[in-house]
């Protein structure tokens, strides 16, 4: 029986009824966002404005009625202006957080992401980087143009190293993305270690009253090459794991 099987049995009707509560909260709130913010995607600068009123609303429903806080450490570790932030994936969570946790956040996302009706429209003009990992070496190197466009700005740019969402205790496989990134775009290259999984889950509606924590993590050494990159940054992330 694993950890969310555990969890999902030994909840209170009370947290399932909060959780559908919830997702239907969720939902209405991001549909009247998308209606009512379309005069918004005139420019990146309003997209990015109605993107974080979406997201604090969501952390407003989260904290209300799913019971689900957040705390954010290190924030002294984020640079001023241009910046990579390498996060742990572990919900869906955590894309919302970014609008608030950074000024001008530009994520890599898969490209499938921007096919969501309405919602798509708003990441396209937010400047999100899709990612179509079927191109190979066409698609990286269209992140990467993407990517040096971004830090021009003065962005922040966020990449999940493993690609994807990927449960707690799971050990899966960095992307060379992350690398490739970090070895061209010559910026600081910040780690950021979170607790979403439990309490959110990958996938699941069930959501666990408590608290999520953000870890921003000293950035790590310029100049190093991608597999002591790689192994710098897990060993990082893995050693700020944050309990469960």
């Amino acid at each position: 029986m694993t950890e969310v099987q555990m969890s999902e049995e030994q909840v209170s009707l009370g947290t399932w009824i909060r959780s559908w509560l919830y997702l239907v909260a969720f939902v209405t709130w991001s549909f009247c966002c998308c209606v009512v913010f379309l005069p918004l995607l005139v420019s990146r600068p309003s997209t990015l404005v109605a993107c974080r009123i979406w997201a604090g609303g969501i952390m407003v429903l989260a904290r209300i009625v799913a019971g689900i806080k957040s705390t954010t450490e290190g924030r002294e570790h984020l640079p001023q202006g241009a910046c990579i932030v390498a996060a742990q994936h572990q919900a869906s969570y955590e894309t919302f957080r970014m609008f608030i946790e950074l000024e001008r956040p530009v994520m890599v996302l898969k490209q499938e992401l921007t096919w969501i009706p309405m919602i798509g429209w708003y990441m396209y003009r937010a400047g999100m980087v899709p990612i179509n990992r079927g191109k190979g070496v066409t698609a990286m190197r269209k992140m990467l143009r993407a990517a040096d466009a971004a830090l021009a700005r003065g962005d922040q740019l966020v990449i999940f190293p493993e690609g994807t969402r990927t449960l707690h205790g799971v050990r899966a496989p960095y992307r060379p993305g992350v690398a490739a990134i970090y070895s061209h775009c010559k910026v600081p290259l910040i780690p950021m270690a979170l607790n979403s999984g439990r309490l959110w889950g990958k996938t699941r509606i069930l959501k666990l009253p408590g608290t999520i924590t953000f870890k921003f993590l000293p950035a790590l050494p310029a100049g190093l090459q991608k597999d002591a990159m790689l192994t710098e940054l897990r060993t990082r992330l893995e050693a700020a794991a944050l309990p469960q």
